[in-house]
């Protein structure tokens, strides 16, 4: 079993002893450690390799670094919508760090947590690692970690951040009746690794860490803060990263009739005009998911800026709002043109 050792390859690269294939396979380690994917001081072994993403999930300014462990000889395959297609033994790695100053974010970082996404024979699964004296142990339960930062505003935070459990993994993770990556897709991929050098999408098949991969047109994910990009491609990037993975036709609220993916074209499928499957305390009194043109009236907005339990969006992953992801979807929203008068009699929910 120690050549299981190494993750992505390059093609008759030796595999790195230090990754427990065998032990990612068939066991819930109590120990991050135990796997050997990381040395003592958090650098990834051999052959695990980071990958970043055009548009990530905000999770009130944590810092996330991505990693993921192919076995030797396997490769992912393409997929122009979705995730990658991982082979068994893949295992995908997301570590949140806290900076003591969010507008300095190399310096005096905290380690919080790290969580795995095992492909297994019979599935994927998730598990969540947290960081405690004399290294990262498995919470299967979740627990919340109180976690002090100074925001890219500079104001002082204080948060009780959220590990969540199994089951909260599950709830994001879902598609149909199983568990599924969501960040790794190719239209998120579709870009350089932390901005620099070659386009990901190119290094991974070109090294046989990913087969299948067009000649060209592939689908690309905009970044969501790049002001150069166009703001409907922006908005509906960081709509699909952030409310995507529930929003769609297999996730968690595949009932709402809301779909978020990126793929989704149906504008009452996307809010517009929408009127809420079931009212209550979370439209704030208003009609419908995006009133265009009005972003002070639309239920998608009201959801994204409220803090409350039963009331925010996502209602997972995050404690405070996201200030510049919502000035995004306002400044979206207000862009729509008006509806007239005749489409807000006869608009029906769908």
């Amino acid at each position: 079993m120690r050549r299981i050792g190494a993750a992505l390859l390059l093609l008759g690269a030796a595999p790195a002893p230090g990754v427990r294939s065998d032990l990612l396979m068939a066991t819930d380690a109590p120990k991050l450690a135990d796997y050997g994917m990381f040395d003592a001081a958090g650098r990834p072994a051999p052959g695990v390799q980071s990958y970043t993403l055009n548009t990530p999930l905000f999770s009130d300014g944590a810092e996330k670094y991505r990693f993921a462990w192919l076995p030797p000889g396997t490769n992912a395959e393409y997929r122009p919508s979705g995730a990658l297609a991982f082979p068994v033994g893949t295992v995908l790695v997301k570590r949140f760090a806290f900076p003591a100053d969010l507008r300095q974010p190399m310096q005096n970082v905290r380690p919080i947590e790290t969580r795995l996404l095992i492909r297994r024979p019979a599935g994927w699964v998730a598990l969540s690692y947290v960081e405690q004296d004399g290294g990262a142990v498995l919470k299967r339960a979740g627990m919340k970690v109180p976690v002090e930062f100074i925001d890219k505003a500079g104001r002082a935070q204080a948060i009780d951040y959220a590990v969540p459990n199994q089951n909260q993994c599950k709830t994001c993770h879902q598609d149909g009746e199983a568990i599924t990556p969501i960040g790794p897709t190719a239209g998120n991929l579709n870009g350089s690794l932390n901005g620099r050098g070659s386009n990901q999408l190119m290094t991974w098949s070109t090294s046989g860490r990913l087969t299948g991969l067009p000649a060209g047109a592939w689908p690309r994910l905009a970044k969501w803060d790049d002001a150069a990009e166009p703001l409907d491609a922006r908005a509906r990037a960081y709509l699909a990263v952030n409310c995507g993975h529930c929003h769609s036709r297999g996730g968690f609220a595949s009932n709402s009739g809301l779909y978020l993916v990126p793929e989704e074209t149906i504008p009452a499928h996307l809010g517009v005009m929408k009127r809420p499957v079931a009212a209550g305390r979370g439209s704030g009194g208003h009609e419908f998911s995006i009133l265009p043109g009005q972003p002070d009236k639309s239920i998608m907005l009201h959801r994204m800026i409220a803090s409350e339990p039963g009331i925010m969006m996502p209602q997972f992953g995050r404690a405070l709002a996201h200030e510049e992801g919502n000035a995004l979807i306002r400044t979206w929203i207000a862009a729509m043109p008006a509806p007239t008068a005749p489409t807000l009699a006869t608009t029906a929910t769908p």
